[in-house]
């Protein structure tokens, strides 16, 4: 898109936000190789899998006897991409106490190694990604402001699929021709009533949920057979992320449970059940009493929904 390319061409941070499995990496890596330091390192780091005890190491290296277990030199994420890209992702679940570590070499571009008194200067473009809204992070106290607004030089938001269903169809014939050149098979092309049954699908999961979705049907896909047997599921529950949660009242009746529920539809009783809990809990947000809690969610998740469908307390609806 011409944000991609725009900012491609320049060295600000970007900070790509988005559901789950919308695609984020694949953004920072568009971002990269379009940019003047493609041909030198994209390093990614998933800030959820770092360990605390070993997050300066991590991003910033140890020189050996740092630690027990530093048996030798070792270089940190951001003396790996020197030059190059560093690609955060999920960066809101970096600790609290480790967050003004970052925004210190962020700043200064200057970082020492664990139990070295040794200054090194680092060029490093930094993209960063979460699925969380970080703006509700930081009013609940789990984010830095200042590092907030460190990385979010350029907001890049990536909007779930089932509202950009033009490119399911093109993302699904993608998936088709990679997996069967991977797994070494001959499949058949979509048929119409596959791209039908793709198009009327709400992709909970998005991205990574139709890739995974395609690949098991190629596996599974007989010589010979027409057509690929998609396995649609029948509904999201169970899935990574969930963004509509259902009240009980709302389950239709059983007659009613192979109406397919079209995106503009599903996305308005999305609309609709959070208003109502938020309507319940005195649109309170978060605690053991708060909608997000009623709903079975992350407060973040809720902020995230909320934003993203525009839902606005109105004046004299509860506390807040």
């Amino acid at each position: 898109c011409d944000t991609i390319n725009a900012v491609a061409r320049t060295d600000a941070t970007v900070l790509i936000t988005g559901e789950s499995g919308v695609g984020k990496e694949l953004v920072a890596s568009a971002i990269h190789d379009l940019s003047p330091r493609a041909s030198a390192a994209l390093v990614k780091v998933n800030c959820a899998s770092v360990p605390r005890e070993l997050f300066e190491s991590e991003f910033f290296g140890h020189v050996r006897g740092a630690f027990s277990g530093a048996s030798r030199d070792r270089e940190g994420r951001f003396q790996l991409a020197d030059r190059g890209t560093l690609f955060l992702d999920e960066v809101g679940e970096i600790p609290l106490e480790l967050q003004g570590k970052l925004l210190r070499v962020l700043q200064e571009r200057r970082f020492e190694r664990v139990g070295d008194d040794r200054t090194r200067s680092v060029d490093v473009r930094l993209i960063a990604a979460t699925n969380r809204s970080l703006a509700s992070e930081v009013a609940e106290g789990r984010f830095r402001g200042d590092l907030f607004y460190r990385l979010s030089v350029v907001p890049v938001h990536v909007p779930p699929l089932r509202e950009r269903r033009e490119d399911i169809l093109p993302l699904a014939r993608q998936f088709i021709d990679n997996s069967a050149r991977r797994l070494n098979l001959r499949v058949p092309e979509l048929s119409a009533d596959d791209e039908a049954a793709l198009l009327s699908y709400p992709f909970p999961g998005n991205i990574r949920e139709l890739e995974n979705l395609i690949e098991r049907a190629i596996v599974l896909h007989r010589p010979g057979e027409p057509r690929l047997h998609l396995h649609l599921p029948d509904d999201s529950r169970g899935l990574e992320h969930e963004p509509f949660v259902p009240a009980p009242d709302m389950a239709p009746p059983s007659s009613e449970r192979s109406r397919v529920i079209n995106a503009d539809r599903w996305r308005e009783l999305e609309r609709e059940n959070i208003e109502n809990a938020l309507a319940q809990t005195g649109w309170k947000v978060s605690g053991s009493r708060g909608a997000a809690a009623l709903l079975g969610i992350k407060p973040s998740t809720l902020s995230y929904r909320m934003k993203s469908l525009g839902i606005l307390r109105r004046s004299g609806e509860g506390r807040g």
